[in-house]
């Protein structure tokens, strides 16, 4: 994925994770285990994001 691609989808799993942290409040959650999947995403994503500036500041 590019850098472009990975913000994109950060900003989908965080928006995501917010839809679903509503609906926990609420009650209305029917699979609780996407908050856990969600948050690993996000975390996944993160971790790609890091990995590459490193790459960056190194190399360059």
């Amino acid at each position: 994925m590019s850098d472009d691609q990975l913000d994109d989808a950060l900003a989908e799993r965080r928006q995501e994770l917010f839809n679903l942290r509503f609906q926990s409040a609420t009650g209305a959650l029917e699979n609780p285990a996407r908050l856990k999947h969600a948050k690993r995403e996000i975390a996944r994503i993160l971790t790609v994001r890091n990995e590459r500036e490193l790459a960056k500041e190194i190399g360059g």
